[in-house]
């Protein structure tokens, strides 16, 4: 029976210590955490707060103090190299980075990190040939990713789509292929070996492309351009037709092209035929213009005429509506001529300023297409039709 009250009453008797352990537990955590946050430079906190106000500038003034106060502090060294690298003051950020090199704490890990960092301000500062080097000697240890990464980058720059390849098939895993970019590195060696005539060169590179990514329109369209050099008309035909069923939106930059090659195997009007399938199937393609001049060729202004009207009018934008006002100039009154010609001259400017090709992944715009965004360095981005932006 004695046992037994003890048993109960035992958690009861104990309950204040524990009480007492936990206060005393909480105390000493808080002092710790005051302690530390003492021990924090108010320029740490400074910086930060400049950083969120998107001010480098005195971020990285800030931070230099706190360097300063703290010389020997591995992680601030790091990261204010960073900062000038961001500035733009490649010369700071380089000599930071040396000199923490220097260190005789910078070991392993760390002193990979910091190579990292230095190849990267070499880089930043157009020393190509010095970062390469560094990157290439770190693609044995734990930044090895990071640094392939980095030299794909470089041979990209380089215009050396033989090592991009090499590099982008290292990277290559199950979550990420990179098959758009392998695919369009193998499109730029086949489009330079084509304008050079050499067609076997450039098969081959189109075949390894489609291998990477069997939906790379890009391909499809330098094969037949090399059909067309080379006189198979036919064939060049199936090659451009074969965008269709890669992404339809690509038709309106080989419609001129699919044209002419019926055209050289006098089928003119099986090829206009094809292009008004096109536009009337899929109307975002930007192909009136093409099949009104080609129409106007092969049937007369009154029919090319007929049918810009018709395909216009089935999906209005500023392109089409511009097309329609010269049109129909010249069957309205004289009274009306005037001001529809002034019109079509604003339709005009606008149609210039705000009606551009646009980047998905960053939507950069630019009056040019693009395979490679200048702005965010991504492939295969661009829309391939105009839109107004």
């Amino acid at each position: 029976m004695d046992n037994e009250l003890w048993v109960i009453l035992l958690p009861i008797i104990l309950l204040p210590v524990f009480f007492a352990m936990g206060w005393f537990a909480a105390r000493v955590d808080m002092k710790t955490v005051l302690k530390q946050a003492k021990s924090i430079p108010t320029g740490f906190y400074k910086s930060l707060d400049a950083l969120v106000d998107r001010n480098n500038g005195r971020a990285a003034r800030e931070l230099a103090e706190v360097v300063d106060q703290q010389p020997q502090s591995y992680d601030l060294n790091l990261t204010l190299g960073k900062l000038y690298r961001q500035r733009g003051e490649n010369d700071k950020a380089i000599n930071m980075h040396q000199a923490l090199l220097e260190s005789p704490d910078t070991v392993n890990e760390k002193r990979e990190r910091v190579l990292f960092e230095l190849a990267q301000n070499y880089q930043s500062a157009g020393l190509v040939d010095r970062a390469e080097q560094i990157f290439i000697g770190l693609l044995e240890g734990g930044m090895a990713r990071e640094a392939r990464h980095r030299l794909m980058s470089i041979y990209q720059q380089d215009r050396d789509w033989a090592k991009a390849i090499e590099m982008a098939q290292l990277l290559s895993h199950n979550e990420q292929t990179y098959q758009f970019e392998i695919a369009q590195f193998y499109c730029e060696i086949a489009h330079g070996a084509l304008f050079k005539s050499n067609f076997d060169v450039a098969r081959y590179n189109v075949q390894k492309a489609l291998e990477a990514n069997k939906k790379c329109t890009r391909a499809n369209m330098i094969l037949g351009d090399i059909e067309v050099k080379q006189g198979n008309f036919s064939a060049a035909v199936e090659a451009y037709g074969a965008i269709e069923q890669q992404n339809h939106s690509y038709l309106s930059m080989v419609g001129e092209k699919m044209y002419d090659a019926y055209a050289a195997q006098g089928k003119q009007e099986e090829g206009l035929n094809r292009l008004i399938g096109y536009m009337k199937t899929f109307p975002d393609l930007d192909l009136i213009n093409v099949i009104y001049e080609k129409a106007l060729l092969l049937k007369g202004e009154a029919e090319a005429a007929a049918l810009a009207v018709e395909l216009v009018r089935q999906k209005p934008d500023l392109n089409g509506v511009y097309r329609l006002l010269g049109l129909k100039l010249s069957d309205m009154p004289a009274e009306w001529k005037g001001d529809a010609d002034m019109m079509r001259a604003v339709v005009g400017r606008q149609l210039q300023k705000s009606v551009m090709y646009r980047c998905r992944n960053c939507h950069f715009k630019s009056q040019v297409f693009f395979w490679h965004c200048p702005a965010c360095n991504k492939w295969e981005t661009f829309a391939p039709n105009r839109i107004e932006v």
